[in-house]
């Protein structure tokens, strides 16, 4: 079973981030750079299911020179290779160029069976790119699934929503978005961390992948940033005194909040 995972490389989550002056995209030397939290997941999940039923993980990301170090950690916890779409042209690239370049990067990869992708990442948080992707593959999609098994030539998933649980079913191939719920990631060992630099990841640009550069990065965008704020920070709560009546007081409080 031939996996492909996407990964991403974020903002830490407990950094500031900020957007640039210049063109008011996300500015990436602003915080410190990890591999984002769901796609750990992801990994994970491809992980867990190549040792159910064999095959290869390649990890697909998309990204600057620095994103190596992202692609070296899913490495590290185990995925056999790597392809990285590096270009200067990609800067400001919206969720509809992202899809299309990472279409692009798994159409090198031979034999896919299964794509998996987090459901959202958490610096843009559009949760649309699994879904464009599948669209433009080609291929069915589950997503926001929270746990997903393989039996002969068909996923099946539990698909959680604010409505409830569906319970799912795809042929192969097929995209696969996870939430946070699906697994709890390994941690790398040494011997993964040293085995992962001799690991190969393939490097390939805009045009090695037959796109031109006009048809990429922030001029191509169909959306962009026009401004931000900070979040106001959280405002001190309603304490309520108990003299016997707190209960009252407290359905008070919720039905002027409209919550009951």
């Amino acid at each position: 079973m031939n996996i492909v995972v996407l990964v991403k490389q974020v903002p830490d989550t407990w950094s500031e981030r900020k957007l640039t002056d210049a063109d008011h995209t996300l500015d990436r030397e602003s915080a410190d750079a990890v591999l984002d939290e769901i796609n750990e997941r992801a990994v994970e999940e491809a992980l867990l299911l190549q040792e159910a039923h064999g095959g290869e993980v390649t990890v697909v990301a998309m990204g600057p020179d620095r994103a190596t170090d992202a692609i070296r950690k899913a490495l590290s916890m185990g995925a056999d290779k790597a392809v990285h779409v590096s270009d200067e042209a990609l800067h400001g690239s919206d969720v509809l160029t992202t899809a299309k370049v990472l279409a692009k990067a798994i159409g090198t990869v031979e034999g896919v069976d299964l794509v998996i992708a987090g459901n959202e990442a958490t610096d843009g948080r559009a949760g649309a790119v699994p879904a464009i992707l599948a669209e433009l593959l080609g291929l069915p999609q589950v997503t926001q699934v929270r746990k997903l098994s393989v039996e002969g030539g068909v996923i099946k998933a539990e698909r959680e929503t604010d409505e409830g649980v569906a319970h799912l079913e795809a042929s192969l191939p097929a995209v696969v978005s996870v939430t946070e719920k699906i697994n709890e990631p390994r941690y790398p060992s040494f011997k993964g961390i040293m085995a992962a630099k001799k690991k190969p990841v393939t490097t390939l640009t805009v045009g090695d992948l037959g796109l031109d550069a006009g048809e990429v990065g922030l001029s191509a965008a169909w959306s962009q940033v026009l401004e931000a704020a900070p979040k106001p920070p959280r405002s001190a709560g309603q304490r309520v005194e108990d003299s016997g009546d707190g209960g009252r007081k407290i359905a008070e409080y919720l039905v002027g909040q409209k919550l009951i």
